[in-house]
């Protein structure tokens, strides 16, 4: 019967967590299933709860459990949301746990104020509404505004998850400040670009992966 229960607990995850998300069903002191994603830490099937697991951490609070694990654990770094399992008719108790990449403790702060950049060798801090757009130029991050250009030590990816919905990313290598675009148009080529109101006649490409993405943003 209980395996009927993790069973069916399984499925219905499979079906609603994100691609990247692995997930763990513990019973007692050990983990009695496991599914990886793309994001895997590798459990093993019948392998004992660690000690700091967010599984653990279910246990001792007897709720919902919510936070950043670091690779002490289990080798990787993860972000956990944990689940406690209780089913008298098949005798579980355990715990689930949907097991994201560690961005995803990114992903819900609150968007960014301001971004420290680095010019000469001063540490400045940017407000947001002063930046322009922000390239990944060379395995370096640069932050451009109306009258100087920065670099920063977090990558575009992280940037992208904590900046507000007022920048929008048109290509692998650019983030842009939506209020500072003037115009959309095509190339010589008829690839989709945009045209900065500052500075005056810039232009950015819009990459192929993130046309629709684009339109369906700011519809057209």
């Amino acid at each position: 019967m209980q395996s009927n229960v993790v069973q069916q607990f399984s499925s219905f995850i499979e079906d609603w967590v994100p691609e990247e998300a692995s997930i763990a069903i513990a019973s007692g002191d050990k983990y009695i299933t496991y599914i990886p994603g793309r994001h895997d830490i590798h459990i093993s099937q019948g392998q004992l709860i660690p000690s700091g697991s967010i599984t653990e951490r279910v246990y001792m609070q007897k709720s919902r459990v919510e936070s950043l694990v670091d690779k002490s654990v289990f080798g990787t770094s993860y972000y956990g949301v944990g689940y406690p399992l209780e089913d008298a008719d098949s005798g579980l108790s355990g715990a689930l746990t949907v097991i994201l990449p560690p961005e995803y403790s990114i992903a819900i702060q609150k968007p960014l104020s301001f971004i420290v950049g680095k010019s000469d060798e001063l540490w400045i801090p940017i407000a947001v509404e002063r930046i322009i757009y922000i390239e990944s130029n060379q395995k370096k991050t640069i932050i451009y505004t109306d009258d100087d250009c920065f670099t920063s030590k977090y990558p575009l990816k992280t940037l992208e998850l904590r900046l507000s919905d007022s920048f929008i990313r048109i290509h692998r290598s650019y983030i842009v400040n939506i209020a500072y675009i003037k115009q959309f148009s095509r190339d010589i080529a008829s690839n989709l670009e945009v045209t900065l109101k500052e500075p005056r006649g810039a232009s950015l490409p819009i990459s192929q992966s993130y046309v629709q993405s684009v339109r369906g943003i700011l519809g057209f």
